[in-house]
């Protein structure tokens, strides 16, 4: 990965932090992964301290002895910025700005500087702004134009801009409701090209995934799309969906979405309510994962927590394992999940493997059908109800009208019922 030369250059020191009663190696993973998201926001990393506790301290998150240690580093390297690999509120920032002498910033700022950085479209832009605002709101307490009043340029700076910093609660407040109500009509705008997609019996996949697990080049390679693809963390915003024809099964679409993190902050992912729709409206779930990755176990484990959180999980889902030409073969072994993929967008192995599983897993979707069953069928409905769920009946003096969902598997079975 290669930082932007437009980005303006900073010296930074990160800082980990966890409780004695916390997993140490774990924190050393996310203070990796921390490096990593300063390096993309245009950072220099020159060094990386870290502390156990067995408390957080009120006014400074750590410890005296540690900040002092923190400020000596800082004068010896020169640095212009201090990371803090956790949430930090507004009177924390402030007093560990007022005794640092440097601006400091935590993983959720760090994270919306990347996000404001690579937003090109309006949806982006006002999504990243409504983050922005989000995470701003809750720090409003105590001398907040200390804390947050960012002069100049640097990392955590850019967004909604000096004025929004300065404004109070009450403004702050009144522009998210502003950008809310834009956002929903951004929200209304997709729901329609989703529902006229449905009209058409197109069916829909979503890749979602760890940041960087090369999801873009992935959808390039499938469908022959140009996407922005590059090695670094959050290089896609804006869902874009392509069209990709499967054999055996015929047209279906595909929208690459942002990439998901560790500690994703609650406010980026009330902020990407629109983006996150498109997943939540597909019919599949296509979980991209980098395959050369050492944590890849890990990153399945926080995206798959995700997708419960999100409540997606009945959706059914494909694991693709991507990036094989750059894996080891104990990284291929270590492989537990059944429905999988392994695939290369750099090579285009296992594409073919992939769109034919892809078809295969259409064939088991349930589809919305109607039924109708005359008085002397209606033993039949007893047989439905055992292969699926029947949402609503409507009994007539003729017969009962049956709502439910069969796979394209179990639709010739129930044809002579059929209505829709």
């Amino acid at each position: 990965m290669a930082a932007n030369k437009e980005k303006i250059e900073e010296r930074a020191i990160v800082v980990g932090v966890s409780l004695k009663s916390g997993n140490f190696s774990e924190m050393k993973e996310s203070l990796v992964e921390l490096e990593d998201l300063a390096f993309a926001a245009g950072a220099d990393v020159l060094a990386n301290i870290t502390q156990t506790l067995n408390q957080f301290q009120a006014a400074t998150l750590i410890g005296k002895g540690k900040v002092q240690e923190l400020k000596e580093l800082c004068t010896e390297q020169d640095v212009t910025l201090v990371i803090v690999d956790h949430t930090l509120s507004g009177i924390q920032s402030r007093n560990l700005e007022k005794e640092l002498g440097l601006r400091v910033l935590d993983r959720s700022q760090l994270i919306l500087d990347i996000f404001a950085q690579r937003a090109q479209t309006y949806e982006g832009k006002l999504q990243v702004e409504l983050a922005q605002m989000l995470d701003q709101l809750p720090r409003m307490v105590g001398a907040w134009l200390g804390s947050l009043s960012r002069q100049g340029g640097g990392i955590g700076t850019r967004g909604p801009g000096e004025t929004a910093l300065e404004i109070d609660r009450r403004i702050v407040q009144k522009r998210i409701k502003v950008i809310k109500k834009k956002l929903e009509n951004v929200s209304k705008h997709r729901a329609q090209h989703r529902n006229k997609r449905k009209k058409h019996q197109v069916p829909s996949f979503s890749m979602i995934g760890y940041t960087n697990s090369g999801k873009s080049s992935l959808l390039n390679r499938m469908t022959g799309s140009q996407l922005l693809a590059k090695d670094q963390l959050f290089a896609t915003l804006d869902p874009a969906t392509r069209k990709l024809h499967l054999e055996n099964h015929g047209p279906v679409v595909i929208t690459d979405t942002v990439g998901f993190i560790r500690n994703l902050p609650t406010h980026l992912i009330e902020a990407f309510k629109a983006t996150l729709e498109e997943s939540a409206d597909a019919d599949v779930l296509l979980h991209v994962v980098d395959l050369s990755n050492p944590q890849l176990n890990k990153q399945i484990e926080i995206v798959d927590k995700l997708i419960e959180q999100f409540e997606w999980n009945d959706k059914p889902i494909i694991y693709v394992f991507n990036k094989l030409d750059k894996s080891n073969l104990e990284n291929q072994f270590s492989v537990k999940q059944k429905n999988r993929a392994f695939t290369s967008a750099i090579t285009g192995e296992g594409i073919d493997k992939l769109k034919n599983l892809m078809a295969a897993t259409l064939k088991n979707l349930n589809t919305e059908v109607v039924l109708y069953f005359s008085k002397d069928q209606e033993h039949k409905i007893y047989d439905l109800a055992r292969i699926t769920t029947i949402d609503k009946t409507e009994k007539s003096a003729s017969g009962t009208t049956c709502f439910t969902r069969l796979s394209e598997a179990q639709i010739p079975s129930w044809s002579e019922y059929l209505l829709k």
